[in-house]
């Protein structure tokens, strides 16, 4: 019986709906259900003017995969991407410091990369040319390298690996150990051709005493190491005065290697800028465009770099950070200057008043008005330079 009425229904049901297309009536709409998609105008794409993506195309050479600043560069692409304003980042896998410098003066596809603060002075060292910085010119700070150093727990210091041999390829380490050594008049060999995969290896065999990186902690590769006899640890890098002009205090932590410092133990090392630089290109040129133009989208959307779920070393940008030894990149210091200006405007009226009140109370009422803003100028210089 319930075949039979389940039939009858349908019969039923069809013949209402055949009923109401003969009469011209307008069926009932179904109703709507949760699985209902939503209708999506399937529009037809067209390609982007070939002139003008490349007007706002840049190149940013990084470093191998893996490491803080080929996400860097990751993430400026997500962030920056706008189809609408035609602007495009497009991240290039490269060496590291030592060898972005180069790609920078030279190669012609690229317009911007990741270099360290410290490798000028490596290159004084090493290719004795005196200030190849000379010829770059930096936009902005992105982060901090830690160096870390890797011997067995017989060496306490870095100063105890006098005359002692050092595994450290070029740009993920030699460049800062070159410096620093140099610096602190320390005498080692140094190997930096062997890859970084095989360096500790080399030490747990007896062929090296030391491995030394410069890199944003925390370094997957080192805290990958097994170390189940304790006999590697991280040693400690006084903040000796020969370095304070280039590098940064900083530490390094057992929450943060736990394989290799004890639990609790925290030690001192030191830190270099990691810099986004360009060349320095002529003035109205069409790369000095291109560079603008993304300097522009990158400092307007500087506080979305620091939000999840981008890297958190991000929390350690500046682009108002002055790096001794370097100059900025014109449009960066243009952009900088116009937002500090267009951010004091706001509180100028008020400031103004209430430093002409200090000057008046301070026994200098005879001065005039011209006087005091031409001083208040020189105080709004002088807090500027001691907050950078």
């Amino acid at each position: 019986m319930r075949y039979l009425a389940a039939i009858v229904f349908v019969v039923a049901t069809a013949a209402s709906l055949w009923l109401h297309d003969a009469l011209g009536q307008t069926r009932p709409a179904p109703t709507p259900t949760q699985t209902d998609a939503p209708a999506v105008r399937d529009d037809t794409w067209t390609l982007p003017n070939r002139e003008r993506i490349n007007e706002g195309t840049v190149t940013i050479i990084t470093a191998p995969a893996g490491g803080a600043t080929s996400v860097f560069g990751s993430d400026m692409a997500r962030v920056l991407d706008d189809d609408q304003k035609l602007i495009r980042v497009l991240p290039v896998l490269g060496k590291g410091p030592v060898h972005n410098v180069v790609d920078i003066l030279y190669l012609k596809a690229i317009d911007m990369g990741a270099v360290t603060a410290d490798v000028p002075e490596f290159y004084r060292l090493q290719y004795k040319i005196p200030d190849i910085a000379s010829q770059l010119r930096y936009i902005a700070k992105l982060y901090d390298n830690e160096l870390h150093v890797v011997a067995p727990t017989s060496i306490k210091s870095i100063f105890d690996l006098e005359g002692k041999r050092i595994v450290s390829s070029t740009d993920v380490g030699y460049y800062a150990a070159k410096v620093i050594f140099t610096r602190l008049g320390i005498n080692a060999t140094f190997d930096y051709r062997t890859d970084d995969s095989r360096a500790i290896q080399k030490i747990i065999d007896g062929e090296a005493d030391a491995y030394i990186g410069s890199t944003g902690k925390v370094f997957g590769l080192l805290r990958a190491v097994k170390n189940e006899d304790h006999q590697l640890h991280l040693v400690t890098i006084p903040y000796d005065r020969r370095l304070q002009d280039l590098y940064l205090p900083s530490s390094l932590s057992s929450e943060e290697y736990p394989n290799l410092l004890a639990p609790g133990e925290k030690i001192d090392t030191v830190a270099t800028s990691v810099l986004l630089v360009t060349f320095n290109w002529p003035e109205k040129s069409d790369r000095y465009v291109r560079v603008a133009k993304f300097v522009d989208a990158f400092f307007t959307k500087i506080d979305e770099f620091s939000k999840p779920p981008r890297h958190p070393k991000w929390k350690e940008a500046s682009i108002t950070a002055v790096v001794p030894g370097w100059q900025r990149f014109k449009p960066a210091q243009d952009w900088i200057d116009n937002w500090r200006a267009q951010r004091a405007s706001a509180n100028d009226v008020s400031s103004l008043a209430k430093f002409k009140e200090f000057v008046t109370r301070d026994g200098h009422a005879n001065l005039s008005d011209e006087e005091v803003e031409k001083l208040y100028a020189r105080f709004l210089e002088w807090n500027r330079r001691a907050k950078n």
